[in-house]
């Protein structure tokens, strides 16, 4: 179960969470919030990104997905550990929306 002080607020953004959040526990949060996407937040509680439900999905499905995959690491991770680009472009994990039923 997703501990809910990880969530730090709700914004026009989504959900704001720490950094430190798992992918599952991120999902676990998507699921019950009923959004597509997180702000992602440093520990000051600054925005450092946005990850999408798709995004997670795809990565908890591929074989480069471990249960320690946090979601910094999908921010600013190794290119070749999740499939980010390596060309030297900004990471970020957003994606188009998807409906969510």
């Amino acid at each position: 179960m997703p501990d809910p002080a990880a969530v730090t607020g709700v914004d026009d953004n989504g959900p704001r969470v720490c950094d430190d959040m798992t992918v599952e526990v991120a999902l676990a949060v998507m699921a019950g919030a009923r959004v597509d996407h997180l702000t992602v937040c440093d520990g000051d509680d600054r925005s450092t990104g946005l990850v999408t439900r798709v995004r997670l999905a795809v990565l908890r499905d591929s074989p480069a997905y471990t249960d320690r995959i946090r979601l910094r690491d999908l921010l600013h991770g190794s290119p070749a550990s999740l499939g980010t680009p390596s060309d030297g472009s900004p990471r970020h994990c957003s994606a188009a929306p998807v409906p969510v039923p």
